[in-house]
């Protein structure tokens, strides 16, 4: 290889690549057939999507926040302890 630079610029536009495809399958994960928004069990920081308290995903302040939801396979929130299929209407 007499060109080093550009093996280094292919593998890191790669990983690039690869990366914006994978956010972009999570921005849709919740809205597949499959999996489900399960409501208040969400870990500080690892929500899937905005709340009614925070506008981004990953912006949880708190665990199990009960307007944060993750996707997780249909019919699994309903085996967790304080799981909820319905998002709260105010907090």
């Amino acid at each position: 290889m007499t060109h080093p630079n550009t093996v280094v610029s292919t593998a890191l536009a790669s990983i690039l690549a690869l990366g914006a495809l994978g956010m972009q399958a999570d921005a849709f994960a919740a809205e597949k057939p499959d999996l489900e928004k399960c409501y208040g069990v969400a870990k500080a920081g690892k929500n899937d999507c905005k709340t009614l308290s925070n506008a981004c995903a990953g912006h949880a302040s708190m665990d199990n926040q009960k307007d944060a939801f993750i996707a997780l396979p249909a019919g699994t929130c309903e085996r967790i302890v304080g799981g909820s299929l319905e998002a709260p209407a105010a907090m």
